[in-house]
């Protein structure tokens, strides 16, 4: 069995059990309607617009998914919005976008804004494929080898002498 893109959300939105959850969609998502549904006690927020309106941007988030929008939006605008949710509302992202209506965007646009890519969906006979991009500050980067106290600067004489 393929996995579906509602069933991946779905998938994402157990994991990390939002409290409060955004959606800027211009459609309908699913697996924010089944989640909320089994979890009556998650806020959420919804927007169809970008820029988002002073009201929901000047909040914080537990998760924001993100999907059909950036297909409708000019880049920079997507870029803004990405960036800002990232930055300021919330620690964890969700985006999900068709790369072929979203003709602007290119797969490294999502990486230079520190998403990952987390799968790819076929369409069956509407020749749509969809990415799903996801973000989470807790894991966004690798801590790099050299970040430990065997790379320090002469650690073995570390409380030997003070000067």
């Amino acid at each position: 069995m393929t996995a579906t893109p509602n069933a991946t959300l779905l998938s994402i939105l157990e994991h990390y059990q939002p409290a409060r959850l955004l959606c800027v969609s211009q459609s309908r998502v699913p697996a924010i309607e089944a989640y909320c549904a089994a979890h009556p006690a998650t806020q959420l927020v919804t927007s169809d617009q970008a820029p988002l309106q002073p009201a929901v941007a000047n909040q914080r988030y537990d998760l924001a998914i993100i999907a059909d929008q950036l297909e409708h939006l000019p880049q920079r605008t997507g870029i803004e919005l990405l960036a800002g949710l990232r930055n300021l509302s919330a620690s964890r992202l969700a985006v999900l976008v068709d790369l072929v209506q979203a003709a602007d965007w290119q797969e490294n646009d999502f990486f230079a804004l520190a998403l990952q890519r987390r799968a790819s969906f076929k369409g069956t006979g509407d020749n749509r494929t969809l990415s799903l991009y996801t973000y989470d500050l807790a894991d966004y980067k690798q801590v790099p080898d050299w970040l430990n106290s065997k790379y320090w600067a002469n650690p073995e004489m570390f409380d030997k002498y003070w000067w």
